[in-house]
């Protein structure tokens, strides 16, 4: 059974009984997954910014967007408008895989794993996630890498308060330390 479905026919229910909720629009559900690399070395190496791009393509199946600098920062030797990282945004069915086989597989294969903070709610339900090796995706061949990068995952919710977006996350699979 795929996650939207085990979404709406389990998770929809138990959020139901839990938060008793007058209408069935109100549950709240996975809006979308915002996943993040930011390269500060890509200042001096732009090849980073290339690989990073590549690794997100084979983990997401999605093609990222290049980011740039919004403001210059001399200390950095930043100037306004340089890529220095890359992020794609995932809905729908991508969104649904890319949870599913982020809590199945890619989490699991971290080292020393005893799960998830649970404090990184924002207020609102959204959960951000930052993760600092990106060879636990089962699609990065561990030699040609270069460097190890860290990259952000935020999942968006249609959560009223963290309490709603916890419970929706733990009911979909999410390993949330005790």
């Amino acid at each position: 059974m795929s996650l939207k479905e085990y979404y709406k026919n389990e998770v929809v229910s138990k959020l139901n009984e839990t938060f008793k909720y007058k209408n069935c629009m109100e549950v709240p559900k996975l809006d979308k997954v915002i996943l993040n690399i930011g390269l500060g070395e890509a200042i001096h190496n732009i090849k980073l910014l290339d690989s990073a791009k590549e690794e997100i393509k084979l983990i997401t199946g999605q093609a990222p967007v290049i980011t740039r600098a919004r403001k210059s920062i001399a200390a950095f030797k930043l100037r306004e408008g340089m890529p220095i990282g890359c992020m794609v945004t995932l809905r729908r069915g991508k969104m649904y895989d890319f949870f599913e086989k982020l809590v199945n597989i890619a989490l699991p294969r971290v080292r020393d794993f005893r799960g998830i903070s649970g404090k990184a709610f924002d207020g609102r339900g959204n959960y951000t996630l930052g993760i600092k090796e990106q060879i636990i995706f089962p699609e990065i061949d561990y030699d040609k890498i270069d460097t190890i990068k860290g990259m952000n995952i935020t999942v968006v919710t249609t959560a009223k308060s963290d309490e709603e977006g916890k419970e929706l996350l733990k009911l979909l699979g999410m390993p949330f330390r005790n």
